[in-house]
């Protein structure tokens, strides 16, 4: 079962919707409700985006990032899900001078398994990873942005800095990854 850490993106619902459609057994809970005890149930995980930045819920989800790679369960950050997978592997994030909102044309530079040509991506946020930690790979990116689709080396843990639950393109990676 696939486990939805809701961090309080606005664009969620559009997730929620899309895994309804595809029929996605999962089930949505936000950081201040999950059970860490109970993360033994989930075999994968999506961290979603978020609207505000909480020491609390980069905890929980530090610990959901930490969790994923100790068990070998599959995991997709969203947006902030890929700056707290990054941060939590010793990377950094900065904060944009503007705010990168709209349409981008996403440039795959590394074969890998969600998605094998260049996709068109809806970007939403003020922060971006700046420095990779060395266990993370960047698959992909953009002109505005160096680290577009991040993996985990080796294992089936993924970063998206844009919101795949936005574009068709952005679903079929959400979909292939829910199919991994």
């Amino acid at each position: 079962m696939l486990l939805v850490v809701d961090n309080g993106s606005i664009y969620t619902q559009n997730l929620i919707d899309f895994l309804r459609g595809i029929k996605i057994l999962f089930e949505k809970i936000s950081p201040n409700q999950l059970e860490l005890k109970f993360l033994e149930k989930y075999d994968s995980f999506i961290l979603s985006g978020r609207q505000k930045n909480e020491k609390k819920t980069n905890q929980i989800n530090s610990k959901v990032v930490i969790h994923s790679i100790q068990n070998n369960k599959k995991l997709l950050g969203i947006c902030y899900g890929a700056e707290i997978l990054s941060l939590t592997l010793g990377g950094t994030i900065r904060k944009l001078e503007f705010p990168q909102k709209g349409d981008e044309e996403i440039s795959i530079q590394r074969k890998n398994v969600l998605t094998d040509k260049n996709i068109k991506a809806f970007e939403s946020h003020g922060f971006e990873i700046s420095k990779l930690p060395d266990l993370l790979i960047s698959l992909a990116d953009s002109k505005n942005c160096k680290y577009e689709i991040i993996q985990y080396a080796g294992k089936y843990i993924f970063g998206t800095q844009f919101h795949p639950e936005m574009t068709s393109d952005g679903k079929d990676l959400i979909h292939k990854f829910c199919l991994l």
